[in-house]
């Protein structure tokens, strides 16, 4: 692969998870102000401001409405629509680095419902990367010894949301376009964060209100946008390192923005959070590099054997 190449995707990676994580302060900065089944609901409506850049020259507006795969359409719809309201009302009850903390669990339920739907072998590296970010988390929150609220199971439900919308697009397979994908994603929110929103939903008021609920949801669907560019350059285990830095942008705002500085048991559970993605990466890493290795080998083994006899 062209190192030039795969670096645009690193790039591009990093600009996605910086995109979620200011959409993510914007949506704590309306905590408040709005119900957060109306700001959830404002991702999908400034969301289809990007739909014109998600298209391929071969795709049709039609395939937001026509999906491959009708069933996994609806089980992503579903899924994104839990996991932007519960992440929403997370981020505006919980310090961000909490609230990523738990989200962070995605992978250990990717695992479980990999296992026990898809049936998927999975190697003890990623078993100890999630369990390791299993204990990191238990660290964070010390059960037992601080309560838990409600904040706290909203993330959890997202993480769990988020695992399921991974799943689904496993299921549907490689040849739903990304439009389809892209559409499912919006009009979860659209729908069911709608019909939650009619009960205590307000017009709301003041230019800030308006910019911040902008920048929620554009920049949500920008890092989408971003996100699909990237896979594109650059293989899925490249582009996942750059999802830790979530939690830097996390931890600045909570200082210097939310003024919610970090408890040392919290920092050291981070910490450790952050590491077990790392460990899962740099494995990945190293099978890469191997298989590379093994590519090369054989190519130059054919080219030896091929080579014309100068004698």
């Amino acid at each position: 692969m062209n190192l030039a190449f795969l670096t645009s995707g690193m790039m591009l990676a990093f600009a996605a998870f910086s995109s979620f994580s200011i959409s993510d302060a914007y949506s704590k900065l309306l905590a408040g102000q709005l119900d957060p089944f109306e700001v959830a609901f404002s991702g999908g409506v400034f969301g289809f401001l990007i739909i014109p850049f998600i298209r391929n020259k071969n795709e049709s507006y039609r395939d937001i409405f026509a999906p491959t795969h009708p069933l996994m359409w609806v089980v992503r719809a579903v899924a994104t629509f839990a996991a932007t309201a519960a992440s929403v009302e997370a981020f505006m009850l919980l310090p961000m680095p909490e609230a990523l903390s738990l989200m962070f669990l995605m992978p250990l339920f990717v695992t479980i419902l990999s296992v026990t739907l898809l049936h998927e072998k999975v190697s003890g590296w990623a078993w100890l990367s999630v369990i390791l970010g299993f204990l990191g988390v238990l660290i964070v929150l010390r059960p037992g010894v601080r309560a838990l609220h409600l904040g706290h199971l909203c993330a959890l439900v997202a993480a769990i949301a988020n695992a399921v919308g991974v799943i689904a697009y496993r299921l549907a397979g490689n040849d739903t376009p990304r439009l389809s994908l892209f559409g499912s994603s919006l009009f979860g929110p659209l729908v069911g964060d709608g019909a939650l929103m009619l009960a205590h939903a307000h017009w709301p008021h003041g230019l800030k209100t308006w910019m911040f609920l902008f920048g929620y949801g554009f920049l949500a669907a920008l890092g989408q946008l971003f996100m699909m560019m990237a896979t594109a350059r650059a293989p899925a285990n490249r582009v996942a390192l750059p999802q830790y830095s979530q939690m830097l942008w996390a931890v600045a705002f909570s200082y210097f923005l939310f003024h919610q500085p970090l408890d040392g048991w919290t920092f050291a559970g981070i910490i450790v959070v952050t590491l077990s993605g790392m460990i899962n990466w740099i494995r990945q890493h190293i099978l890469y590099g191997e298989l590379v290795l093994k590519e090369r080998r054989a190519a130059r083994r054919r080219a030896e054997t091929y080579e014309p006899d100068r004698g």
